[in-house]
């Protein structure tokens, strides 16, 4: 018979799932937008952009055109034509890990104590007498009747 575990864990496990569906869905849907965001778009780069300035970088560096393979020759490639599918694949499963690892991260503790505020002088381990160990006689020691 399968155990599927106690109903905290199969939460925990619901949410981590989610968390990696939405990191997937996040990365790759996030590219054309940054990209077009950027100035990359399908109808060529947009004037003024950082994309164009980008470009116009490139050219000055390269005199006078962008070379093929370059950054800028890649970005204006993705945003006219989008990823090819196996880079969607590749960038959906590293957004799936990084959602994973970021819905399954425990919550931080809350600041205060579980009692409430405690008031000044009234902390653990304050203001609790200390007691010493019981002195052992040495043998040196003469004892008195």
């Amino acid at each position: 018979m399968l155990q599927l575990g106690t109903p905290v864990r199969l939460q925990r496990l619901s949410e981590r799932a989610a968390a990696a569906a939405i990191g997937g869905a996040l990365a790759v849907g996030a590219v054309p937008v940054v990209l077009g965001a950027v100035g990359f778009t399908g109808a060529g780069i947009t004037a003024s952009s950082l994309a164009a300035k980008m470009m116009s970088a490139a050219a000055m560096a390269n005199g006078g055109g962008v070379a093929a393979g370059s950054l800028v020759a890649t970005l204006q490639s993705v945003g006219a034509a989008g990823l090819s599918t196996s880079s969607n694949i590749l960038l959906g499963s590293v957004g799936s890990a990084f959602g994973a690892l970021l819905g399954g991260a425990k919550k931080a503790p809350s600041s205060s104590p579980p009692g409430g505020p405690r008031a000044e002088g009234d902390q653990p381990g304050e203001n609790v007498p200390q007691v010493e160990p019981p002195k052992l006689p040495l043998g040196s020691e003469k004892h008195e009747k």
